[in-house]
């Protein structure tokens, strides 16, 4: 059975940091690219950052220079490490890990991020 479930979410002030961890199981890990989006209320989900198998990184404009994602394949997890944060960047972050040749696309319930100005 595969899971992914997100942690580290919380309550921040602006400026402040939080850093989210997501942990697959049920799944070649390392054959996965990783992926943060979320979604904040009435909005459409949103991709955040990404990390290829090959450690390739992308991140949406709105959090280069602020966000960082890595992957730890050792142990499954796939990090976003979240600095400087805004109002803005409240919502919910959901975890993905999706592999074309596996034909595996499978999300986390995931986590909440309120940032309060």
């Amino acid at each position: 059975q595969v899971q992914t479930v997100e942690s580290g979410g919380g309550s921040v002030q602006a400026g402040g940091s939080l850093r989210l961890s997501c942990v697959a199981s049920g799944i070649m890990f390392r054959q996965f690219a990783m992926s943060w989006y979320r979604q904040a209320p009435g909005k459409q989900r949103e991709l955040v950052a990404s990390i290829t198998r090959d450690y390739f990184t992308n991140y949406a404009d709105s959090v280069k220079g602020r966000f960082t994602i890595s992957r730890d394949n050792a142990r499954n997890t796939v990090y976003l490490q979240m600095n400087r944060l805004k109002p803005e960047d409240t919502a919910v972050y959901f975890c993905n890990a999706r592999s074309t040749a596996l034909s595996g696309d499978f999300w986390g319930q995931g986590t909440q991020v309120t940032v309060s100005s």
